[in-house]
């Protein structure tokens, strides 16, 4: 972080929690700031713990309306916002992964078309991504879900991106 923010620490204690198997305390660190957050806090917040908190849904449906907040949020954050939290981030970079995540969900909810809407937008934005680990994890992730649609449904063309 290039400057002190304490709500983005509580934030990443509770994605460490995550990442650590303890869904359970990642869940209620992340309900608990989001009760602080939710009405009229900072996008940027609000856009990361939503993006998090979705992966800690067990039902699709709620997974679906966490990653729809995190969108909702990240619509409102500045890159200049992005980079009070680092210097090497840009908004633009966060919706690949949004919207992949938004993909994924619509497809557990059987909405092929949403699923492919959203997957293009994903591939939309691929440029803003680096090439690092994340960046070919993001991507390897989206050419994944286009291949699963595109054997579920091969009469529907996907964009060349995704083949």
């Amino acid at each position: 972080m290039t400057t002190q923010d304490k709500t983005m620490k509580r934030i990443e204690e509770a994605m460490a929690l995550q990442h650590a198997g303890d869904l359970d305390g990642a869940r209620q660190r992340f309900t608990e700031i989001w009760e602080e957050i939710a009405v009229d806090g900072d996008p940027f917040h609000r856009c990361v713990l939503a993006h998090y908190m979705a992966d800690l849904q067990p039902d699709p449906q709620d997974e679906l309306d966490w990653d729809l907040r995190a969108l909702d949020a990240a619509a409102s954050v500045t890159d200049d916002r992005a980079k009070q939290h680092d210097s090497s981030l840009a908004i633009r970079g966060f919706y690949p992964s949004l919207h992949l995540n938004l993909a994924a969900d619509f497809h557990k909810l059987g909405d092929t078309t949403q699923a492919r809407t959203h997957l293009a937008q994903a591939q939309e934005h691929l440029d803003a991504l680096n090439d690092d680990a994340y960046g070919h994890g993001i991507r390897s992730a989206i050419q994944r879900l286009a291949s699963q649609l595109a054997q579920e449904d091969p009469t529907t063309p996907m964009s060349d991106e995704a083949k």
